[in-house]
Order: structure tokens, then sequence, then C-alpha cells
């Protein structure tokens, strides 16, 4: 077995800016989050960047620690990973288009303050 990880922070401030680009927002947003994030997300109302920074930190850091399991690097897009929340709140990550046969077991974490959003992903590799 191996154990694959992946860690990624954010500025929060950064995932506003993109956000909030009159020009490029709209695009950034429904090229990077799911519907479900995007709905999660604007509920949150005065604290919604820093859960949008924290769902890109968590991708980021899937993407590293699935780095073995992806083909290329255009062979998976924003979008087919998603982190949803189960009925205790905890984060979940949905992948898409990723074989993940030989991966036993991923786990999350991500946790933002004021400034800065950050994620760890685990796998253990059979």
């Amino acid at each position: 077995m191996k154990v694959c990880c992946g860690t990624d922070i954010i500025e929060i401030e950064r995932i506003k800016n993109s956000i909030e680009d009159p020009k490029t927002g709209k695009t950034f947003i429904e090229r990077v989050f799911t519907p479900e994030e995007i709905i999660y997300c604007e509920s949150k109302k005065n604290q919604k960047y820093q859960h949008y920074a924290a769902r890109f930190a968590a991708k980021e850091a899937a993407f590293k620690a699935l780095s073995e399991q992806i083909k290329d690097k255009y062979s998976i897009t924003w979008k087919d990973i998603q982190i949803i929340n189960d009925e205790q709140g905890r984060p979940q990550l949905k992948i898409l288009k990723v074989n993940l046969d030989n991966i036993e077991n991923i786990d999350l974490s991500i946790s933002h303050c004021k400034e800065y959003a950050v994620a760890n992903v685990t796998a253990l590799k059979k």
C-alpha cells in the first residue's frame, strides 16, 4: 500500500477577486465549480469567498494526491472533482472521470480563516 497526499493553500482575496472580476468572474465560477458547489457557497452570504477558496484548495489538493491516477492534465477538469458535505457537514470528495479502482480510501480536510483557505487530501493506494 502507498499513501498519496496533496496539500494546497490559497489566499481568499485571490479567489474573491477572480469571482468579482466583471469580465471573467462568471466564466471562472462556471469553469471551476459545480452547480451544487455554487449553491452551497452562495448560501454562506458574507463568508462565501472562504467557502469558494476552501473548495478550490481541495480540488488542487485532490489533483496532487491523485496525480498518479490521472492520465494527463487534460483528461480531467475542475468540475470533475466536486466537494460536497455529508449529513454531519463534513466535506467529502466526489470524483468523476478518474479510475479509482486501486484507491482504497480518500480523506479530505479543509479549513479557512479570514485570509487563507487550506486543504489536505490523503489517498490510500492498494
